[in-house]
């Protein structure tokens, strides 16, 4: 079965994020095609990279490094639910991601931000990074705005019809997640990666 992390990406005080991320997870959930699992990049307190050697070595030293590869490593797929800081997405995240390289690579990934001008340019910034990492980014993605979708800009609350667009990225997301694993020789596919009738297949 496709495996997809949904990385919860802030770590600062009050963070919108672990909300958002856990209402991405509850939409996931209704559906049959894959695996959903939530993935918090504060559970694992990444310092600024302190890896000696560049990570597309493989080379990882230090303990919170290696817990993080492995964490990353048994996922096909990414959903990352990012804030907006300043035109880009999170110091805090940026930082997460480039702790790794070939856990990253022939992976699919999708992303729901927030922010005043819904995160879209966080997105836009995080896909030429994916670009880089060998990461499929999908078309499809989910803008939440801070005035329309969090009551008085704190409680997370959004519109019904986002619903709808998350549905949309998973679709892709587990669809390229599924045909990338064909390319990672340590990942074999099973009859499982197969899609099965009757599933969720969300907005189709």
């Amino acid at each position: 079965m496709i495996k997809i992390g949904i990385i919860v990406g802030s770590t600062r005080p009050g963070r919108k994020a672990p909300d958002v991320a856990r209402w991405v997870l509850d939409i996931a959930g209704m559906r049959a095609d894959a695996v959903f699992e939530l993935v918090d990049i504060a559970d694992f307190d990444l310092p600024l990279l302190d890896e000696p050697v560049p990570p597309a070595a493989g080379q990882y030293a230090q303990p919170h490094t290696k817990a993080w590869a492995a964490a990353i490593a048994g996922f096909d797929g990414f959903v990352f639910v990012t804030p907006e800081y300043n035109h880009g997405t999170s110091g805090a995240l940026k930082n997460a991601i480039d702790y790794l390289y070939k856990e990253w690579n022939n992976k699919a990934a999708g992303f729901v931000g927030y922010g005043s001008a819904g995160g879209s340019r966080a997105i836009e910034s995080l896909r030429l990074v994916m670009g880089e990492l060998m990461v499929a980014d999908v078309r499809a993605h989910v803008m939440l705005s801070l005035r329309t979708d969090f009551e008085n800009y704190k409680t997370f609350n959004p519109a019904e019809h986002h619903e709808q667009a998350v549905d949309a990225m998973l679709d892709q997301v587990v669809a390229w997640s599924r045909a990338l694993k064909t390319l990672r020789p340590d990942a074999p596919v099973t009859s499982a990666d197969a899609p099965q009738a009757g599933q969720r297949m969300g907005s189709q």
